[in-house]
């Protein structure tokens, strides 16, 4: 359990810094310093910085995405507009919780290096797949208007990362506080009536009693 925690206060810390500081502006021993382990902990992990960084990203999308399967999977027992609406909440918020984390990893994956490309190539590939499905399913089953789905889904995407990209601009538009604890709630609140308005058939019966169920993941 010791390793654990010492494994996790290092993510933790290292998360909290590279947001805070930048990647490139802050040394391991900082890190170490920040969660009360020794230098050689990092190294006994991680081998070294690049290899935290690899680690801290991987794993923030191996989450992001388990987020947007396990709504996939929800498709034979949902509609396709339930299932939407369980990966906006869902990812809303996963990052609330990982705000530090999800800040510094949006910003990183703007920056073309060797080591994103290796990553999001698989991540994306699935994401695209999953959210495809879930708006073919609604298109096929005429929930959904008859959208373009690839500049859909960019367009969901940029609005689930919008909070930690642009907090300032959230903050003047919406008068949102991305890390305040209920912006997860009222943002979400914000897609969904972009959802409804926007992508779903209008029927104002179905809307109102999807409002109405309760989801979660």
């Amino acid at each position: 359990m010791k390793n654990n925690n010492t494994k996790q206060n290092i993510k933790n810390s290292a998360a909290f810094l590279f947001n805070t500081k930048g990647f490139a502006g802050t040394s391991v021993r900082e890190i170490a310093n920040r969660a009360k382990t020794n230098v050689s902990n990092i190294s006994y992990y991680f081998e070294n910085k690049a290899g935290l960084l690899e680690h801290l990203v991987s794993t923030y999308f191996e989450s992001y995405i388990a987020i947007i399967e396990q709504a996939y999977i929800e498709l034979d027992s949902r509609s396709a507009r339930e299932c939407l609406i369980l990966v906006i909440r869902g990812i809303m918020n996963y990052q609330k919780e990982n705000r530090h984390l999800t800040r510094f990893v949006l910003r990183e994956i703007t920056l073309d290096s060797t080591l994103i490309r290796e990553i999001m190539t698989t991540y994306m590939t699935k994401e695209k797949y999953y959210l495809q499905a879930i708006f073919e399913k609604g298109i096929h089953q005429q929930e959904f208007n008859s959208i373009p789905i690839p500049y859909t889904i960019m367009q969901l995407k940029g609005m689930l990362s919008m909070p930690y990209l642009y907090p300032q601009y959230m903050a003047e538009v919406l008068h949102i506080m991305p890390y305040e604890m209920y912006v997860a709630e009222q943002y979400s609140r914000e897609i969904e009536k972009w959802v409804n308005h926007t992508i779903c058939v209008p029927n104002e019966r179905v809307k109102e009693k999807l409002l109405r169920i309760p989801v979660t993941i």
